[in-house]
Formats: structure tokens, sequence, C-alpha cells
């Protein structure tokens, strides 16, 4: 009886120590995969305040908290089986879908600057609703669906980097994955959006913190500016990397082999200087592509200039 016990406890103990060793394998991976996404969540992160702009404050954090459920929808409900479904039947299918996802990015960033030169800016497009509910219904609907986008570009990302594990492990890392970028994404949100609020609230309290409180809200502006340079440089360093990298996996190198070599030509090929050199080689390819697309959709008949 006793040695059956100790037999048990052995098993048992065997057990754990696998069940640690899975979990321990499962954060590397994710750990190694939600890194190879940080662009896109740069991305997610900078877009996001757009949407809240011209909107009424006390109605900010619960837009952000619906969007932060719409993206946490689209990640687990309808990506996550998708990309598994997609592993398990066509691998194959992984680079053309990062690709397409990489041209969409950088006609997003191309549109962007397109929109920029010609004097076209989000604010005065939020200015001609007049409805509240409305106008949030059309941020919400759209910052949702600019996420599907980015959220299917972090998943497949991640799960390129997934490619030798079992379908089990795709699936636990995925779903991690997408958790923590969406908690973390929409977290810095929050306190971006808020921290006028919170320096106004600071500055009229007349205490020691008002000066700090009163330069919080004249940063606002400049950070929201800041957020969208940043937001349309990672669209199109991202989308242009993906491409750059897509061409290479089907036997087209020249574009990669030419950023390589610039950026040890000039950077050493490591380092700060290096990525420099490769995020602007990327971005100038995706902002290529992306003006392309962009001319060919306002070259389509209906199509407003």
């Amino acid at each position: 009886m006793a040695g059956g016990l100790v037999a048990l406890l052995d098993d048992v103990a065997a057990l754990a120590r696998l069940a640690a060793a899975s979990a321990d394998d499962v954060a590397a991976a994710a750990g190694r995969a939600g890194s190879k996404a940080a662009g896109v969540v740069i991305d997610d992160a900078a877009v996001t305040p757009g949407y809240v702009v011209g909107l009424p404050p006390q109605r900010e954090l619960p837009i952000i908290g619906k969007i932060a459920i719409g993206s946490l929808r689209n990640k687990l409900l309808f990506i996550l089986p998708a990309a598994l479904a997609l592993s398990a039947l066509a691998p194959w299918a992984l680079t053309p879908l990062l690709m397409l996802g990489g041209l969409y990015l950088s006609f997003e960033g191309a549109e962007k600057i397109i929109k920029s030169l010609s004097g076209k800016h989000a604010i005065e497009e939020v200015a001609q609703i007049a409805d509240p509910a409305e106008l949030e219904a059309r941020q919400v609907s759209g910052a949702i669906r600019t996420d599907f986008i980015l959220s299917a570009e972090i998943m497949v990302i991640t799960l390129n980097e997934l490619t030798d594990r079992t379908l089990a492990v795709q699936g636990v890392v995925l779903a991690l994955v997408g958790l923590v970028i969406t908690v973390l994404v929409y977290g810095v949100v929050a306190l971006i959006v808020k921290m006028d609020d919170v320096g106004l609230h600071l500055a009229n309290s007349g205490g020691p913190s008002a000066g700090f409180g009163r330069g919080l809200v004249k940063a606002m502006p400049v950070l929201l500016k800041a957020l969208a340079i940043i937001g349309t440089a990672a669209m199109l360093w991202v989308g242009g990397g993906i491409l750059i990298h897509g061409l290479a996996e089907f036997g087209f190198a020249g574009p990669e082999h030419l950023v390589e070599d610039a950026a040890a030509a000039i950077g050493g090929g490591s380092g700060v200087i290096g990525w420099l050199v490769s995020a602007t080689a990327a971005a100038i390819v995706g902002l290529v592509a992306g003006a392309i697309v962009a001319g060919l959709m306002h070259l389509k008949p209906g199509a407003k200039h």
C-alpha cells in the first residue's frame, strides 16, 4: 500500500514538473512571439486614441472599454479559431495572408499621409456628426474594424513563430498573447486619453502639483500629434517589413538583402542605428506600396477624393 502511495506521489510529482515545464515553454514562446508583433502593438496603441477625439470626456473610458471588449472578441472568438484552422489545414497560406495585412497597413499609412497633405483631418469628419449616439457608434465601430486588421496581424505574426509547436500550444500562446496585448494596449490608451483630465484636476487643486497638472494639459495636444505620427510611421514600417520578408519567402530576396546590406554598411548591422536604417527602408517600401494601392482606390468609380 505504502509502495503504491509512493509511486502515485512520484507520478504526481512528475506530472507537476511536466506541467511547470510546459508552462515555462508556453510563457517563453508567448514572449518571443509577442515581441515579433511589437511594431503592430505600437501601431494599435498609437492609432486608438484618435477614435475618442471630439467625444465628451465622460464617455472616453466607456468607449475605450467597448473597443477593448470588441478587440478581445476579435482575437479570441474569430481570429484565434481561424488561425488554428489555418495552421492545421493550410500553413502555406500564412505568408500570403501576412502580406495582404502588410499591404493593408501600408495603404492605411499612405492614406493618412495623403489626407494630411490634402488638409483633411479626422476631427473635421467627426465634427460633421451632430448626434452623440451616432458619433459614438461610428467611432467604436471604426476602431473595432481597424483593430480587427491589427489583431489579425498580431495573431498571424505570433502563429508564424509557432509553426514547430503543437496545435494545443499554439492555441494557448495565441490566447495568452491576445489577452496580454489587449490589456496592455487599452490600458495605455486609457491613461493617454485621461491625461488632460488628470492634469486639469491637478491644475485646479492649487497645491504643489498644480504646475505639473498645467504641464500635462499643455502636453496633451503635442502627445496626440506625436502619437498620430508614430502610428502612421509604425503602419508603414511594419507593413513594409512584412512585404519585404514575404517577398523573400517567395524567392524574391533582393529587397531584403538590400535592406540588410544598408543596415550593415550604415549601422554595423545591429544596434539602434542598424534598426533605424532597416525600419526606414521598410517604411519607404510600405509608403510606395501603400501609395500605389491608395492611388488605385481613388481611381475607382464613386471614390471620395
